[in-house]
This record gives structure tokens, C-alpha cells and sequence, in this order.
């Protein structure tokens, strides 16, 4: 679904049919200790970018957003690999132990 940003996110869920006003980051929201994700949160978010690079379906993402100095609002990423169970370094590009089998797609 298109973000409020202008790019393609599959965590990103709209519904203003018949005078609904939902928007939501579903990414965000299933992350408990991160703060209420806000449209202007779609601006700078790397996960379009990073799901149109890798579209593994063994790549799970976690974002979170948290205060930086109390003012500031400050995304962290984190990526796993749930093939080998590990976390990953890069998410543009596959897990180290999965990169050969992607690159032969």
C-alpha cells in the first residue's frame, strides 16, 4: 500500500471507506515498547527501500521508535534471519550464510 511518504511499504495499512480514518504502521505496532508511529514517521523510514532490495520471506524486521534527548524522534532497525537464526548486519542485502542461495535467484 502507497505511505502518506509516496513509496510502496507492505507494513502500511489505510481505510477511509464509508468515514473511517484508520492509518497505521503495523510494523510499529507490533513492537510494544515503541512510541506511537505518526504519518510524518513514513518520511525517512528505510523499509520500503529495504523490502524492494530483499524480498526474502526469511527476513523478519523490527522497528522501533524512541526519543533521542528527550526531543527527537529516532527509528531502530533491527533484522533476522529466521532461516539460520541469526541477525543481520546489512538487511539490503541477504543473511552472510544465505547470500550464494539468493544471488543464484
Amino acid at each position: 500500500m502507497r505511505t502518506p511518504a509516496g513509496t510502496e511499504c507492505p507494513h502500511y495499512y489505510e481505510d477511509f471507506n464509508r468515514g473511517r480514518a484508520v492509518q497505521e504502521c503495523r510494523l510499529i505496532k507490533r513492537n510494544p515498547s515503541s512510541l506511537p508511529w505518526r504519518p510524518a514517521d513514513c518520511t525517512s523510514c528505510p523499509v520500503p527501500g529495504i523490502r524492494r532490495a530483499n524480498p526474502s520471506p526469511d527476513l523478519r524486521l523490527e522497528l522501533g521508535i524512541y526519543h533521542r534527548f528527550g526531543l527527537f524522534r529516532r527509528k531502530r532497525l533491527e533484522a533476522h534471519c529466521l532461516r539460520v537464526d541469526c541477525t543481520v548486519a546489512n538487511p539490503i542485502e541477504a543473511c552472510e550464510r544465505c547470500r550464494p542461495n539468493v544471488q543464484g535467484l
